[in-house]
């Protein structure tokens, strides 16, 4: 009889087993559906650095956007790697487009954890310069994550509409494309990798002639706002007159009243002795800012 259950047992962990099996074959299956709806192949080397509710290359994969590679395993696509010889350009669109993206998903501050060496595969690249928009990093050059690589990447080679679809599924995606708008602009302009990098030097020289600029002006005391804020513009001679005619108004208006009783002392009391002081407060305020 003891035996009997213990057959009867074994049964029922077997068939949970399968059960199980299945369910997560299911899943696996609803997965890969939902991956292949995205125009690329996307994949990355998950070290584990992050913190999964805040990592982008995880979220990608609960989403089934991204597939995890192991270490060992090559990946015939542009691989994005902070050893790359070349940089990602639009000469790279065809291999984009049949191959994929693959990054890894790591710490900027655990770089030298990383086995590069038994990871990427032939078509290693690097970024050009870009700035972040994802929470963490917001605003800083070069300090993209996993989601943002791939999506620069994606527009670099001239699917601007693909890292729009990608990044739609972050509240602060948008940010990030906007922010390097001009940027991609200036790469989708160019072909092979040589062009990305001139036009990489010539915006960065571009950027530190201006803070320089800046910086002259400050130490010799010249006021930054003389000329008035350069992102908005107007007509000096008309500004110059609405302001008379402000003061005009107002003096017209600024007049002490004061009602002296005389012949008229059988007036009724409506007409005695009133002062009216009109006081007129005048604030003018300016408020300008000056995009950096």
């Amino acid at each position: 009889m003891a035996k009997g259950k213990g057959k009867n047992k074994e049964r029922e962990s077997t068939s949970t087993k399968k059960h199980h099996t299945s369910h997560r074959g299911r899943q696996e299956s609803k997965r890969s559906t939902v991956k292949s709806n995205f125009p690329a192949k996307l994949a990355m080397w998950d070290f584990e650095h992050c913190d999964p509710k805040r990592c982008s290359g995880k979220k990608l994969e609960r989403l089934g956007l991204i597939k995890n590679l192991k270490v060992g395993q090559k990946f015939q696509g542009i691989v994005v790697a902070p050893n790359g010889k070349s940089v990602v350009c639009p000469d790279d669109r065809e291999i984009v487009e049949q191959f994929g993206v693959a990054v890894v998903e790591c710490s900027w501050a655990r770089l030298d954890e990383v086995p590069f060496n038994k990871i990427g595969g032939k078509n290693e690249r690097l970024l050009p310069y870009l700035v972040a928009g994802n929470p963490v990093n917001y605003g800083r050059p070069m300090r993209l994550n996993c989601v943002e690589a791939v999506a620069a990447c994606l527009a670099i080679v001239g699917h601007r509409d693909w890292a729009e679809q990608l990044m739609s599924n972050f509240e602060w995606g948008k940010a990030f494309l906007e922010i390097n708008q001009d940027l991609f602009d200036l790469y989708e302009d160019c072909t092979d990798s040589q062009s990305i990098q001139d036009a990489e030097k010539e915006f960065l020289a571009a950027i530190e002639a201006e803070r320089e600029e800046k910086r002259m002006k400050k130490s010799q005391g010249v006021d930054l706002w003389a000329g008035g804020n350069p992102n908005r513009e107007y007509d000096s001679d008309e500004y110059s007159t609405q302001e008379e005619e402000e003061e005009d108004d107002i003096e017209g208006k600024n007049i002490l009243v004061i009602n002296i009783p005389g012949e008229n002392d059988n007036s009724s009391s409506e007409q005695e002795d009133d002062e009216v002081d009109d006081e007129i407060d005048v604030v003018s305020s300016k408020v300008d800012t000056l995009s950096l």
